[in-house]
């Protein structure tokens, strides 16, 4: 599919559930990004499973009207309302921008969102201004993940996501759940009847599971990232998550005694989802920053590999050679999922993206 046709449709779905038209066209670059990354897990795969129904629940209000706070110049706090996240993260970062540019650093924590989709999509919004972006999302109520030695879920994927500047390379761009694996990762392999390798799931006794289903069927939980040995790593990175994205905006935790009641397994609803964005100009410290992030990640991209066939890369540079590529020859779709794009196509009105086969 060519991706602008993609971009339309998505906004045409979005718009058609009363999203005003320039909020729509964003929220349709953010969840086309996963697929136009390879991230398809977080791409248009989660329109009808995820986003769809948080209009249909009432969950998310396409009026929305995002509030200040508070107000400190380089630092501020927003209330969503409710706004879609795809949408509402990446405006959030674009006043990080602005802030950024004036005091060089901006700051905007966020309470009362909802999903934001890939992180990194925003963190690169800050890249597109010469800048470090940074995004950190809790996933507000919902519980999906159990502290280390816990009986209970406690915490979400709680995703992080750091973008920079490199020169003349590919920028920079950490994206990823302080999990072992995102939930869409491990649903999306159930789709395409998948094994997952070990280091994922376990169930209750801490043993190994490899199906995908299990984990939304109650049998498997997940682990968190650095697998047995360094667990608490990814736990302590996730809790991190919930400080900045949570406790710092005051929106809703992971944590709580209502956990303490449940079965152990996931619980709560990803409602009043809190993230902070923070946009950093090297520039605005000294001079130079610009040379020295190109001779960082040349060095890198130079060092000679153990297999001349798999050289060294960096977070990013698969993602922005696979988005040039994308652009270029367009972006594949599985069958199921252009039947799922076409049903939607159908109910709302519209008319489905053609495959470039078809044109």
């Amino acid at each position: 599919m060519r991706h602008d046709d993609l971009l339309a449709f998505t906004a045409a779905v979005f718009t058609d559930r009363g999203l005003a038209p320039d909020r729509a066209r964003e929220a349709a670059r953010a969840l086309c990004h996963g697929d136009l990354a390879g991230m398809r897990s977080h791409g248009l795969a989660n329109l009808t499973r995820l986003y769809l129904p948080l209009f249909d629940d009432g969950r998310v209000d396409p009026n929305a009207r995002p509030r200040t706070l508070r107000d400190r110049g380089a630092a501020l706090l927003l209330d969503a309302d409710r706004a879609l996240g795809l949408w509402a993260a990446g405006a959030a970062m674009d006043t990080a921008v602005e802030r950024a540019a004036v005091y060089g650093i901006g700051v905007v924590a966020v309470r009362g969102a909802t999903h934001l989709g890939c992180a990194g999509h925003h963190a690169l919004r800050a890249v597109d201004q010469g800048m470090i972006g940074l995004v950190a999302s809790n996933c507000g109520r919902q519980r999906i993940a159990r502290p280390p030695g816990g009986a209970v879920a406690m915490l979400g994927t709680n995703p992080l996501s750091v973008a920079a500047p490199a020169g003349a390379h590919p920028p920079f761009l950490l994206d990823m759940s302080t999990t072992a694996a995102p939930t869409g990762r491990v649903r999306q392999a159930a789709r395409e009847g998948s094994v997952l390798p070990e280091g994922l799931l376990r169930d209750d006794a801490g043993a190994p599971v490899t199906d995908p289903g299990a984990f939304d069927a109650g049998r498997a939980h997940l682990m968190w990232l650095g697998g047995e040995a360094g667990q608490y790593k990814g736990f302590g990175l996730g809790l991190m998550v919930e400080v900045l994205a949570a406790l710092v905006p005051g929106a809703g935790m992971g944590p709580s005694t209502d956990a303490l009641s449940g079965d152990g397994g996931p619980s709560g609803r990803d409602d009043d989802i809190g993230f902070l964005v923070a946009a950093v100009a090297p520039g605005a410290l000294r001079d130079g920053t610009a040379a020295d992030a190109e001779g960082l990640f040349g060095a890198l991209l130079d060092c000679p590999a153990v297999d001349p066939s798999a050289p060294v890369r960096y977070p990013g540079w698969h993602e922005h050679e696979r988005t040039r590529e994308c652009l270029r020859s367009g972006v594949p779709l599985d069958a199921d999922l252009y039947a799922e794009l076409a049903g939607v196509a159908t109910r709302a009105g519209l008319a489905a993206p053609e495959p470039l086969e078809e044109r």
